[in-house]
């Protein structure tokens, strides 16, 4: 099925859209549990009178279940799927209602739940639910063996070797699904009429056929492993043989092995090529950043130098001023006051000179307190890239070593652990060390 879901208020709007029978063919509310009220309006404005007591405005949270357009689910495939979307957003125990909708000869359904939960008083926090929910749709088409859509599918219904980094990366942090497998030979098949046209279709999805060790027909992914074509098609190995005729012509497993490896070194070289200039892309702004602070903070250090010179002369000159001239000069001297004026003035121009050293201190701890959290911040971005090619690389030695291994590479390995490493630094392609 497919999930949609959303926080939302409105409860009587909503509660009057789910129980529309004009625009649907049947309406029927086929649960309300935990709710006080046993009607639909009257359990949604319940939820609406509880959440008064918080501060939370999207208390309900909506969910639409869609099954494949020719399937036909039924009240207890609805409640299934309920439970399984409450299970995965953290919402098993809380008050819900389940709607079925007939329209057009489709059948849907629509469930609700509150989001208050009244031991707390407080809404339920749903996050990544959009993510959760893709997964719980995933399993509900394998579960009841309908054809994955391109959105859903582990591959994208593509081949690994026509992916994008981050495409591959995604892939790499899933683990494929038997059934889902199956969907990709049994669709092949039934696109094909002869072995050509099977070949062709498995290589869309990332599968190459192959000539088995036992004169077969099996097929290899990517990462070498090795499928029987009769098993993971579910048809008679006759059969196969009817359709396909006779595999002498194709290559075989090893020879498939080393056609593959060659294929993933090339993308990987592509791979790192691009990784490489999206960690220089991602490290330009930050570069940019610390180029225009250190300009400012230079300009910031220059405007305070100029003005502390300035400040400076004017009250040089004032304590100049201060000492006379002429017979009244003398007259200072003999009396002793320009004595003690001068010593007054020494007192304040070192007083001076620390309170312009003490705002040099402050400027500069506080522009160093800038550039170290910019600092920070690129650091972190270095780490981030140095285990992005730390995985990459430890990615392309992993496939080239262990799963797409020629026979010869495999025999050295056996006879010699120093040219087992050899030949997988050599043929894992260039470098991407950190």
């Amino acid at each position: 099925m497919i999930v949609k879901a959303s926080q939302r208020s409105g409860a009587v709007a909503l509660a009057d859209h789910l129980m529309n029978d004009r625009d649907n063919d049947h309406v029927e509310v086929i649960e309300i549990d935990g709710f006080m009220e046993n009607d639909l309006h009257g359990a949604f404005k319940e939820a609406h009178a509880i959440s008064k007591a918080t501060q939370c405005k999207q208390f309900l949270f909506s969910v639409s279940l869609n099954p494949p357009e020719q399937a036909v689910a039924t009240d207890d495939d609805f409640r299934d799927a309920a439970d399984r979307v409450a299970n995965a957003v953290g919402l098993n125990d809380q008050p819900h209602a389940i709607i079925v909708h007939e329209k057009n000869g489709r059948r849907h359904a629509h469930a609700v739940w509150s989001r208050i939960d009244v031991n707390e008083m407080k809404a339920i926090n749903l996050p990544h639910f959009k993510n959760r929910l893709r997964d719980v749709s995933r399993d509900l088409f394998l579960d009841h063996g309908w054809a994955l859509p391109d959105g859903l599918a582990t591959y994208g219904n593509k081949s690994p070797l026509n992916f994008t980094l981050e495409e591959w990366q995604q892939a790499k942090r899933q683990d494929l699904d038997p059934r889902e497998i199956k969907q990709v030979f049994q669709d092949a098949w039934n696109r094909s009429d002869n072995q050509t046209s099977f070949r062709n279709a498995l290589e869309e999805r990332g599968y190459f056929l192959a000539r088995g060790d036992r004169r077969g027909f099996v097929a290899l992914d990517v990462d070498g492993n090795v499928h029987a074509i009769a098993k993971w098609t579910g048809v008679k190995t006759k059969d196969v043989k009817f359709k396909l005729g006779s595999p002498e012509a194709l290559p075989s497993i090893e020879q498939t092995e080393q056609q593959v490896r060659a294929k993933i070194s090339s993308q990987m070289r592509v791979f790192i090529s691009k990784a490489k200039e999206r960690h220089s892309t991602e490290m330009h702004p930050l570069r940019e950043e610390v180029t225009s602070m250190v300009q400012a903070h230079r300009q910031e250090r220059k405007a305070l130098k100029q003005g502390q010179l300035r400040r400076w002369a004017d009250e040089t000159k004032a304590r100049s001023n201060r000492l006379n001239g002429g017979l009244r000069g003398l007259l200072d001297k003999v009396t002793g006051k320009s004595k003690a004026t001068r010593q007054q003035n020494e007192r304040e121009a070192l007083k001076a000179a620390k309170r312009d050293q003490q705002q040099r201190d402050y400027m500069v701890r506080e522009q160093m307190k800038e550039r170290q959290r910019l600092q920070d911040r690129i650091a972190k971005m270095k780490v981030k890239q140095r285990a992005e090619r730390q995985n990459l690389a430890r990615d392309i030695t992993s496939i080239l070593r262990s799963k797409l291994r020629p026979p010869a590479a495999k025999q050295q390995q056996q006879n010699s652990p120093v040219q087992s490493v050899r030949w997988s630094r050599r043929d894992a392609g260039p470098s991407f060390a950190p």
